[in-house]
């Protein structure tokens, strides 16, 4: 790796941590590529040579979060109780990374508007989500260790929806909101055996 292609791919993650903090405090709609070169310690034009557009910054940006997220997912651990125990690890994570979550929320709710540059990219998150927690449920109805009667699929959308809902309760008011452990206790009252204790 020669010295010049170091010191671009250096200057390009440093772009892309300076937009996740200005995204964290405004938002993709109320940002704009002046203050991140500003943050970023680079002039406008600089910026451009390695996003020359909005569009591409945030492409990167969410790009980077995959990549952090399948180093902290390992998406080879096969579905079933392994998997539940490692998504509840991944809360807590989260609830020690603040920023990365406030970052998520913020686009995650602006991605809504079909004509958002990410709405596309949060299309193909949630269903990946889902098909995976889909996928633990079902494993966990097979072995017994899913209560009869709870719909894999269902309880799958509302675990989703849970860990979502419970990230923004969490960011507006973390004193009152027990992020992990409402999380712990809503998958436990799914399950036959205990979920903290391995098998």
């Amino acid at each position: 790796m020669t010295g010049g292609y170091l010191k671009g791919r250096l200057r390009r993650e440093d772009i892309i941590t300076a937009a996740i903090e200005v995204y964290r405090e405004t938002g993709y709609h109320g940002s704009s590529l002046r203050e991140v070169a500003k943050r970023a310690g680079i002039t406008h034009a600089g910026l451009l040579y390695y996003f020359a557009t909005k569009e591409a910054l945030l492409a990167a940006v969410l790009e980077r979060r995959d990549a952090e997220d399948a180093e902290r997912e390992q998406l080879g651990i096969p579905p079933g109780m392994r998997l539940l125990r490692h998504l509840v690890a991944l809360a807590e994570y989260n609830v020690a990374h603040r920023g990365i979550v406030e970052v998520y929320a913020r686009l995650a709710a602006e991605a809504v508007a079909p004509d958002h540059p990410a709405h596309e990219y949060f299309i193909r998150h949630y269903q990946v989500a889902r098909d995976s927690a889909v996928a633990a449920f079902t494993a966990l109805a097979e072995s017994g260790e899913l209560r009869a009667g709870v719909d894999p699929h269902a309880a799958a959308v509302a675990f989703i929806a849970m860990e979502d809902g419970l990230q923004v309760q969490w960011l507006t008011t973390p004193d009152e909101v027990d992020l992990v452990g409402t999380l712990r206790s809503f998958l436990q009252n799914l399950l036959t055996v205990p979920l903290d204790v391995p098998s």
